[in-house]
């Protein structure tokens, strides 16, 4: 398996992200606890999130999270999933 960066990008309706949170990091946990899910975290600047997943292709990374209560709801208005390599440091699980 290889490991995506995939990028998050928000609605700018800060209540709504605030609301449906709490359930989003819930279902980011049990991707992290199931191995899925490498890394994640929210991006400075604009709404939005990065996040490390472990898949066979850039489709499987997105489909993996298709599940996310961000995704349901709209919270999402654009993701996209590149191939990533660490070339530099060691990353726990990768």
């Amino acid at each position: 398996m290889a490991l995506f960066a995939v990028q998050y990008t928000y609605t700018d309706d800060a209540e709504r992200v605030q609301s449906v949170r709490p359930e989003h990091r819930e279902h980011l946990r049990e991707l992290h606890a199931e191995g899925t899910l490498l890394l994640a975290g929210p991006l400075s600047g604009a709404p939005g999130a990065l996040l490390i997943v472990r898949a066979d292709s850039e489709e499987a990374a997105l489909a993996a999270l298709d599940g996310d209560p961000f995704q349901r709801e709209r919270i999402i208005v654009d993701r996209s999933a590149r191939e990533w390599s660490v070339s530099i440091g060691d990353l726990p699980g990768a």
